[in-house]
């Protein structure tokens, strides 16, 4: 013990009793865990990163705030001249503010702010009030499918860019309404990826608006627009605007860069904001058609012949076909269907009734089953799930967006006497015997294999329950 110690200890002996001297040890040792949680209360936002993915930017006449949340995952958006302040800093009230959150599945930006957008240069502008925040841009492509690169690749990059009021550039149109910026390229003309990656999350960003909205379209595809022209006439009052082509400058008084996706395909959740449900979306679609069947027919035990359910049988031309679609077609009218065989066409209109009169829906895995989506409440869904490992993809694809739908689903899966690939590879191929050796080579060579070169010849007698099932979910 040194000298000093010695010294203070015999002071405390002096002027106090040894019962006082416990005290006071406890009174101290109580201070300082005061004091190390008052210095941990202050500097907390200084001592790590906070679990918000998302970054926002606050404008006011008096101050402007910015924060950036680094997401962990990759993203196509990039920042520049930020600094990280406190959440309860960056959302002052009654103020405009910017928010852009960063998911897996896509980026979007918020600007309650007015905002100018250049086609020619692909920038969006809106003002800051203090020079130091001035030059602060983000880059976003505007496509819901961030994590693709190959899909982000077809999409345009734009800037979202925070200058002076005095580098705005001048506005030659102006808008009293809102715009939404999104792409249609990507993997647009691929039916499940138009719904999946571009209409489902448009209407989950734009529906908010009942229509008083302008949509501003990127890498736009006048036959695309077309396509969905129902679609998109009932989410917008006003002609799209392909911003690519304009020379304008074109000003809003607020705008979304991008669009809003949930975290699976076919699906929207209804507990995010703004708390729409695929129920929402499929009543939507079908006002937006004019489809007159809301609910699938139900059958009562005599039924059967006097009202015939409604069997849609879904073809296709190149891959993945039915090689005895007309066997099939033969088998279901036997068993008390009225069957309709036909193949997706162009008039989507006129499709999508087809579709919606029917009470069960069958087909091969693929694009074109995404054409449930016009089928009527409680209708039966039957998936035949191709051989190779398809599992996964007829899971997450389709069964479970289906039951999300409201729809009776049923899965048949094919032997490897039914597929084609028996005619071109001899039974002790790696293609036959270890399909999950195939997977492991990549996406492209399992697609190259188990979904081009692969038809489908249903074997009637094991195929025959699953119709009959299909029936007996009617009498329910």
């Amino acid at each position: 013990m040194s000298e000093k110690e010695m010294m203070y200890d015999s002071i405390l002996a002096r002027s106090f009793s040894k019962q006082e001297q416990k005290k006071l040890r406890y009174v101290a040792i109580f201070c300082c865990f005061l004091i190390a949680l008052s210095f941990c209360t202050v500097f907390k936002p200084y001592l790590g990163p906070l679990p918000v993915l998302n970054l926002r930017l606050s404008i006011d006449v008096s101050d402007l705030k910015m924060l950036i949340v680094k997401d962990t995952s990759t993203s196509h958006m990039d920042s520049t001249n930020s600094q990280r302040i406190e959440v309860s800093d960056a959302i002052p009230k009654k103020i405009d503010e910017l928010v852009c959150n960063i998911t897996e599945r896509s980026d979007l930006c918020e600007i309650n702010h007015d905002i100018r957008i250049d086609g020619r240069s692909a920038t969006i502008y809106f003002a800051s009030t203090h020079e130091h925040e001035a030059n602060s841009s983000w880059n976003i492509r505007p496509y819901a499918r961030k994590y693709d690169r190959v899909a982000m690749s077809r999409a345009k990059e734009w800037s979202v860019k925070s200058v002076q009021q005095l580098q705005l550039p001048h506005c030659t149109q102006n808008h009293s309404i809102p715009a939404v910026v999104f792409s249609s390229g990507g993997y647009s003309g691929n039916h499940f990826h138009d719904f999946s990656d571009i209409l489902i999350p448009l209407y989950i960003t734009s529906r908010q608006f009942n229509g008083q909205v302008q949509f501003i379209v990127t890498d736009k595809h006048s036959w695309w627009i077309n396509k969905f022209q129902n679609v998109i006439r009932n989410l917008s009052n006003y002609d799209i605007i392909d911003i690519d082509k304009e020379t304008d400058i074109h000003c809003f008084t607020r705008g979304i860069v991008g669009l809003k996706r949930h975290d699976r395909e076919l699906r929207i959740d209804p507990s995010t904001s703004p708390y729409y449900s695929i129920k929402d979306f499929r009543e939507f679609i079908r006002s937006s058609y004019s489809l007159k069947k809301a609910t699938a027919i139900k059958l009562k035990d005599g039924d059967q012949n006097k009202i015939k359910p409604g069997l849609l049988i879904i073809s296709r031309k190149r891959t993945r076909t039915f090689t005895n679609t007309g066997k099939i077609a033969e088998m279901g009218r036997k068993l008390g269907f009225q069957v309709v065989v036909t193949e997706a066409e162009s008039n989507l209109s006129r499709f999508a009734e087809t579709v919606n009169s029917c009470d069960v829906f069958l087909g091969v895995h693929g694009a074109g089953l995404t054409n449930m989506i016009f089928l009527p409440e409680r209708a039966v869904f039957i998936q035949v799930v191709p051989f190779g490992g398809f599992e996964w993809l007829a899971r997450t694809d389709y069964e479970e967006p289906s039951k999300q739908m409201n729809m009776r689903y049923l899965e048949y899966k094919i032997k490897i006497e039914e597929s084609s690939l028996l005619q071109q590879y001899p039974i002790d191929h790696q293609v036959i015997k270890d399909p999950s050796s195939i997977g492991k080579q990549g996406w492209k060579v399992f697609r190259s294999v188990y979904m081009e070169r692969q038809n489908v010849q249903l074997d009637l007698n094991r195929f025959r329950s699953t119709l009959l099932k299909a029936l007996e979910l009617l009498h329910q």
